[in-house]
């Protein structure tokens, strides 16, 4: 495993938190969600320091936030959406077009999540499909596909559904949900981004930590892991994303002054 050391960037820890803003998928994925909500979240992810990569809501929200993100003037905002989710283990014919009506839409990336409990039992086949049928009908938009490696737990499980999703036309790895006990981890991240390095797809092939990134120092923690692999230049938002619904308001604090962290991580 390619070893993971210290975190030296190139810029200062505000403007780590900037680019950290850059690279995030502003999630709202909760049971209650409703049309107000899911346009304050258009609204703030248009900052002062830039906007947030994607919004990431559920597929009955696509066609609002393409509406709101377009009138706000941020339509390179992209939306986001989830498959499959949280669970894992939807007939895939539903997920399929779940998938289809999600793109037609509006959605520029699919989030789908891979049945992992059927892997985790021997059985990669249905991963392998799912991955591949989404991809072809996302055609050029992004698929990212969720591994759930919090569920998954065994190192050799997440290398190995990290690498039949980079096989099978995957555009991200995602660690997690966000719905499970345990979410992205650093241990995950260093698999993860081994398995993009083992195979040379780190070209083509973008990594994203989800869930339980919260910090400003969480968000540096991971930075450093990828920088570490790949190179600074790596950390751009084709790459590189986190899926965090918290997290924003750390980044800001940090910019402003309120709470600033470290290039260490440290506060």
């Amino acid at each position: 495993m390619t070893p993971v050391t210290a975190f030296e960037p190139v810029f200062t820890s505000t403007e780590a938190a900037i680019r950290a803003i850059r690279l995030m998928d502003l999630t709202s994925l909760n049971d209650d969600d409703h049309d107000a909500r899911i346009i304050a979240l258009c609204h703030q992810a248009k900052t002062p320091f830039g906007h947030t990569a994607a919004v990431c809501i559920y597929p009955r929200f696509v066609a609002l936030a393409k509406q709101i993100l377009a009138a706000q003037g941020s339509p390179e905002v992209k939306v986001a959406t989830v498959v499959n989710f949280p669970h894992g283990d939807d007939d895939p014919a539903t997920v399929m077009e779940e998938t289809r009506t999600a793109l037609s839409d509006g959605a520029d990336e699919i989030d789908l999540v891979i049945p992992w409990r059927a892997l985790k039992a021997g059985n990669e086949a249905p991963a392998r499909a799912l991955v591949r049928g989404c991809k072809a009908l996302c055609g050029a938009r992004l698929l990212k596909v969720i591994i759930e490696s919090g569920e998954l737990q065994d190192p050799a499980l997440v290398r190995a559904a990290s690498l039949l999703a980079i096989e099978e036309g995957a555009d991200f790895i995602k660690t997690s949900t966000g719905k499970v006990p345990v979410n992205a981890t650093p241990e995950a991240c260093r698999i993860m981004l081994a398995a993009l390095a083992e195979c040379g797809a780190q070209n083509r092939v973008g990594f994203k930590a989800a869930g339980g990134v919260k910090s400003a120092q969480d968000a540096v923690e991971y930075l450093a892991m990828a920088a570490a692999h790949f190179g600074d230049e790596w950390l751009v938002a084709e790459h590189f994303r986190f899926g965090a619904s918290s997290l924003l308001g750390q980044l800001l604090a940090t910019i402003e002054g309120k709470k600033p962290v470290a290039a260490d991580g440290s506060y």
